[in-house]
């Protein structure tokens, strides 16, 4: 991958974790990896466990960020949930799948917060 993309998709990152806090999540994970692929950030908002993941995009031309998550990354994000869920020894709590859709304007990156974007696929 072009360094410059990854450091592209490195500020959405940091965006969307800026973001999140404002609204009061508390990210506990940042790039947790498993076998099932990768989810961008592991937060808390409340009670409730969110796997999100950041789509950054400079332009429309490839449709808006969340589009980027089919139905195939919801399947391997849900994996990857429940391998994270086991490593941690969390089951009894509430979880969601949230989606921050991070658009460059100019020089400036803002962020759109898209709460329980999808549902866990099943597996």
């Amino acid at each position: 991958m072009d360094l410059s993309r990854i450091i592209f998709g490195r500020a959405g990152e940091e965006e969307a974790e800026r973001e999140l806090k404002k609204r009061g999540y508390r990210v506990i994970e940042k790039n947790y990896r498993c076998r099932f692929g990768e989810i961008d950030l592991v937060a808390r908002d409340g009670k409730t466990l969110v796997f999100v993941e950041v789509k950054t995009r400079a332009n429309a031309n490839f449709g808006t960020p969340q589009c980027g998550v089919n139905l195939k990354k919801q399947r391997h994000i849900t994996m990857a949930s429940s391998c994270y869920m086991a490593e941690k020894g969390i089951d009894d709590i509430d979880v969601r799948f949230d989606v921050v859709s991070v658009f460059k304007t100019g020089d400036r990156l803002s962020a759109e917060v898209i709460k329980d974007a999808f549902e866990a696929i099943e597996l």
